[in-house]
């Protein structure tokens, strides 16, 4: 199998971390999505154009980190998401809100980077507001977590790219629950290995 990524995909991580946690060896490829218009060679591969996609030994490729995740945990026999019950929807709530962070933060890290006056402040606002209300649902849910799931694998990645990105924004200052879960989970060496460059 191999894996279509970014060093510095929060999506990307959560997918290398989940496939570390179950001895899943993937190669990889790197690859950018900002290419130019003209240039569809990854949109052969993946005609959404976004990052990870993993394409399977027999050809067909999975798109989306979630879809990749579902996979990944049915080829390691289930260990990563429960079967049923409300630890399985505990998980996937976590991955949710989890994800509902990223899907602020990645287009809030792109729109910093167009010139101040392309900038559109209510859409920063409400890129801030989003992660600082789900922060604050995590830290509320902090002392529910519980080993390694799909669900704290996606948190702890996301938390990572808030460090990365936004290294000057203290979200621990207030939430001292999730901060201190989260110093134990990032020393686990698939979060090590799967880092972003500095």
């Amino acid at each position: 199998m191999k894996l279509y990524f970014s060093p510095t995909s929060p999506y990307v991580r959560k997918v290398r971390v989940m496939a570390e946690e179950l001895g899943i060896d993937l190669d990889r490829e790197p690859i950018t999505t900002l290419q130019s218009l003209d240039d569809s060679s990854f949109g052969k591969v993946n005609p959404i154009h976004r990052l990870p996609a993993l394409q399977l030994d027999d050809g067909n490729v999975l798109p989306d980190s979630k879809l990749i995740c579902e996979y990944l945990n049915v080829l390691g026999g289930h260990k990563m998401v429960p079967a049923e019950g409300a630890a399985r929807w505990h998980t996937l709530k976590l991955q949710t809100l989890a994800d509902g962070i990223l899907d602020a933060a990645v287009p809030r890290r792109a729109e910093t980077a167009r010139p101040p006056e392309q900038q559109s402040p209510t859409r920063l606002a409400q890129y801030v507001r989003s992660i600082t209300q789900t922060l604050d649902a995590l830290e509320a849910e902090a002392p529910a977590f519980v080993g390694v799931n799909l669900g704290t694998i996606a948190v702890a990645c996301a938390l990572g790219y808030l460090d990365f990105r936004f290294a000057d924004e203290d979200w621990r200052a207030t939430r001292p629950k999730l901060a201190a879960w989260y110093a134990e989970f990032a020393e686990r060496p698939s979060m090590q290995a799967s880092a972003p460059p500095a």
